[in-house]
């Protein structure tokens, strides 16, 4: 099926236009031509390099069966000029491709197979989910050019291996300023976008904007003391020969999300823990445990940095939570009273976030969200509120410690639903376009960095 579909079209855009047949494309993802020639040679030789980048050759094949993968069932172009067309966009989205996988080639930008393991897993149970029987599985494979399932997981291990190598090269070329420079977006380039997609957007949901602070129990003094020496003495534990971290981590972490995985929080950018944990992360060097309990918000952590690579480290913690008391709670709960009484008597919403907000905690969704995204503690408080109001103190649950934390919320904006308006999206539409010509400019200029030949 598949030679038959790539010589069909190669025959409409060096033929003729009415050279094609409509076929009916496989469930699976194709194995590459190339892996195939040495067992299932074709009937009619049609290969040949399109492209070279760097050292890596581009083969007609391939792109051909890159176009027949992504027609996703629609038929196949029969007019040779837009058959032609197809080809070369499809190439030149592989030639983006390949000029980025150069650069993480350039940066020794290296991915292990643990890193993919789990998102491979993923993929192959999808994949597995829609055969009723091994039997099915393997004749689907093997009609897409797969011996075997172990083939199938190699194939999806590459692929997965080039998707992160792209994304971790245009990390390092983002860290590198590449692509920092500014570019000017019109009002006309975003009313012409809106106009292209808007027959495709869905209709706009209910939503809500806010302005919010949240408090959080706060356990006393003395609670506060022993955990910080439990974590303490975890410390000197880890430091002794032979003691495994991801070990006492399953034994003692109090992070409900980490704990059965020893701690491993992934591989993660500036920006996304609290600062306070941030700034120990990125300063310790692979392999080396921190020499104090780091304190935030959540409790007191102990981490250990695995891996470093630009712009992001890969991490483990434990988190020692400090007891906290049904009196604690209720102090929280007054405290957020104070925060409703004195934010509708004017005082300045920075000022009551600096003293009473839980940093841990989103401050404002001033954007908007569904209000049907929502959790249903929000959807409850916020009722018919409108503009303006000011909504709680309500509980909302926090399943690190096991006890609420309490909401109070002002209403920026409530828009009901309807069809989606330029204005609602010029925003986001603006910084998508912002980021689109970001990323053109970067290619372009890899592009002109790199050995780029293209002979189609």
């Amino acid at each position: 099926m598949m030679r038959r579909a790539v010589l069909s079209l190669s025959l409409v855009i060096g033929v003729a236009a009415n050279a094609a047949a409509q076929v009916t494309p496989p469930r699976l993802p194709q194995k590459p031509a190339a892996a195939q020639a040495s067992t299932e040679p074709r009937a009619n030789p049609v290969d040949r390099i399109v492209a070279v980048v760097g050292t890596k050759p581009i083969l007609w094949s391939e792109v051909l069966e890159v176009i027949y993968s992504q027609a996703a069932g629609k038929p196949l172009p029969t007019d040779s000029a837009e058959a032609l067309a197809l080809a070369r966009t499809t190439l030149d989205g592989m030639i983006d491709q390949e000029v980025l996988i150069a650069s993480a080639k350039q940066f020794k930008i290296d991915v292990p197979d643990a890193d993919l393991q789990d998102q491979v897993d993923k993929r192959y149970k999808d994949v597995r989910t829609k055969y009723k029987t091994d039997a099915e599985l393997r004749e689907a494979l093997r009609g897409s050019g797969f011996g075997t399932e172990t083939e199938f997981r190699k194939f999806m291990l590459d692929q997965a291996r080039r998707e992160e190598l792209q994304r971790r090269a245009v990390d390092s070329l983002r860290a590198r300023g590449r692509l920092s420079a500014p570019v000017a977006v019109t009002e006309d380039e975003i009313s012409e976008s809106f106009d292209r997609r808007k027959a495709d957007l869905p209709k706009r949901p209910a939503s809500v904007a806010f302005r919010q602070i949240v408090v959080r129990a706060e356990a006393k003094p003395g609670p506060l003391k022993e955990a910080r020496e439990h974590a303490e003495s975890l410390i000197v534990e880890l430091g002794r020969k032979g003691v495994d971290f991801e070990t006492v981590a399953k034994r003692e972490s109090m992070d409900p999300t980490t704990k059965d995985v020893g701690g491993d929080l992934g591989w993660n950018r500036r920006g996304v823990m609290v600062p306070e944990f941030d700034r120990v992360m990125f300063a310790l060097p692979p392999g080396v445990i921190s020499p104090y309990p780091v304190e935030t918000s959540f409790g007191f952590h102990i981490i250990r940095v695995d891996r470093v690579q630009p712009g992001e480290v890969k991490a483990r913690h434990i988190l020692i939570i400090p007891k906290i008391d049904s009196e604690d709670v209720a102090i929280a709960k007054l405290r957020a009273d104070t925060v409703l009484m004195k934010w509708k008597a004017h005082v300045p919403f920075d000022t009551l976030v600096a003293r009473y907000h839980d940093p841990a905690e989103l401050r404002s969704q001033l954007e908007g969200v569904a209000v049907d995204q929502m959790p249903a503690e929000y959807k409850a408080a916020l009722g018919d509120a409108k503009k303006g109001d000011f909504v709680g103190p309500f509980a909302i649950p926090d399943p690190r410690s096991g006890h609420p934390k309490y909401v109070v919320m002002e209403v920026i904006e409530r828009t009901d639903a309807g069809e989606y308006t330029v204005a609602d999206l010029r925003d986001r539409i603006r910084q998508n376009l912002k980021e689109e010509k970001q990323y053109r400019r970067l290619i372009d200029q890899l592009r002109k960095e790199q050995f780029v030949q293209i002979k189609f």
